[in-house]
């Protein structure tokens, strides 16, 4: 057996996680538990990571489910631990939500709802009080009217078709979206050159970003003043993207006939303008199902072969193995890492077979395949190389 080779991984869980997604941990490699001890990773939903104590043997955190803002991504950053996430697995839940509250807020079906529960007498009575009070709630219809879309990512698309296809008119803004999210999107959205002119010509507006220091109340007191009259907001995506003081000056004024939101706050409780849901975006089965399955797989993948998809702060990087002796390393983004790991991997004789790195932003990472097994005195020289976040040897493991 190569020095040092792992038999087994341990993961914790934090949530419950849906079991189909546990099942893909092969059984032979992996403990998995809620209490288990020194984990080689953390898996987690909605727990409060903020203020843990992350074990030092922590190699990663996956994340059943899109936003890590549970998550202390930049202490993590310090210690080369990749965070992963699951980007597209929920969006066709949180695209059938938006539908939901698109429809509730054109229809005024809340507000009607309510009306209808505080009907009192017999069946005859309960019909004429409906009939006199019905035009109250009349509300608009889908067809013709525009669909302003804030974030074109893989549920601003899916919302962005489903728009279409009831007859609405789309347009969209997204100074970040990627090629194969353009190349993905309807030749019938439009793109906006900017954000005000989405929003000044758009009768619903629905946001799908990221909770970052640049879209924290991206819809505020200014913004909401370029909006029509009678706009509807609808917002699953983060809490804080909204200005809720705006908003509800807003619908004070008559600018916003509703907002609709997944997020509830004591500020927007019982007001009769307001919709809010108990963060349902990814409450499906299909949902936790689908996220379930993707980190699973990007933990294993990661875990026995250093692969890295989808995570909030490294680059993705995947090579493929054509050796069993491969050594994975974390690093800050600076000049020669890669020529210092190549001189102590030369120094302890080891011929290099394949090497990749790449990186993202302020962090890269390596992975490194040799011809035979690496000693443990070559993982700690490597980790002590000045930028040098952390350092493993990922043999392939004992069947």
């Amino acid at each position: 057996m190569p020095e040092h080779q792992q038999n087994t991984f341990k993961i914790l869980t934090l949530n419950q996680i849906s079991p189909l997604g546990l099942a893909r941990f092969p059984k032979e490699n992996y403990q998995v538990g809620t209490d288990i001890t020194d984990p080689d990773a953390i898996l987690v939903r909605s727990h409060n990571m903020l203020n843990m104590d992350i074990p030092c043997s922590v190699l990663a955190i996956g994340r059943a489910g899109a936003g890590t803002n549970n998550i202390p991504v930049n202490a993590l950053n310090e210690r080369g631990i990749p965070v992963f996430n699951t980007p597209g697995a929920n969006a066709n839940a949180v695209k059938e939500l938006v539908l939901a509250g698109l429809l509730l807020a054109a229809r005024n079906l809340l507000p009607a709802l309510r009306f209808v529960e505080t009907l009192q007498g017999d069946d005859e009575t309960l019909h004429k009080q409906a009939e006199t009070e019905k035009k109250r709630f009349s509300g608009v219809e889908l067809p013709g009217r525009t669909l302003g879309i804030i974030g074109l990512g893989e549920i601003g698309r899916l919302v962005a078709d489903a728009a279409l296809k009831l007859g609405m008119k789309v347009i969209g803004y997204d100074p970040n979206i990627t090629v194969e999210s353009a190349w993905s999107l309807s030749a019938e959205v439009k793109k906006a050159p900017s954000i005000d002119t989405l929003l000044r010509n758009s009768d619903f507006i629905t946001v799908h970003v990221p909770l970052l220091d640049s879209t924290r109340h991206l819809i505020n007191e200014k913004s909401i003043g370029v909006m029509k009259q009678n706009v509807i907001i609808l917002n699953f995506s983060r809490n804080a993207i909204v200005d809720e003081d705006a908003v509800l000056t807003g619908i004070s004024s008559g600018k916003i006939k509703f907002y609709v939101c997944d997020f509830p706050s004591t500020k927007l409780q019982c007001h009769e303008s307001v919709i809010t849901l108990p963060h349902l975006g990814a409450s499906t089965q299909e949902a936790e199902e689908n996220c379930a399955v993707m980190v699973v797989n990007q933990l294993v993948d990661f875990l026995q072969n250093g692969n890295i998809t989808n995570t909030v702060n490294f680059p993705n990087i995947s090579m493929e193995r054509e050796s069993p002796y491969r050594v994975a390393v974390a690093n800050a983004n600076v000049p020669n890492i890669v020529g210092q790991i190549s001189t102590d991997l030369a120094k302890a004789g080891l011929n290099i077979h394949n090497m990749m790195n790449k990186s993202r932003g302020e962090l890269a990472f390596t992975l490194v395949d040799v011809d035979s097994p690496v000693p443990q005195k070559v993982i700690d020289d490597i980790s002590m190389i000045s930028g040098v976040l952390s350092a493993r040897y990922v043999p392939f493991p004992i069947r």
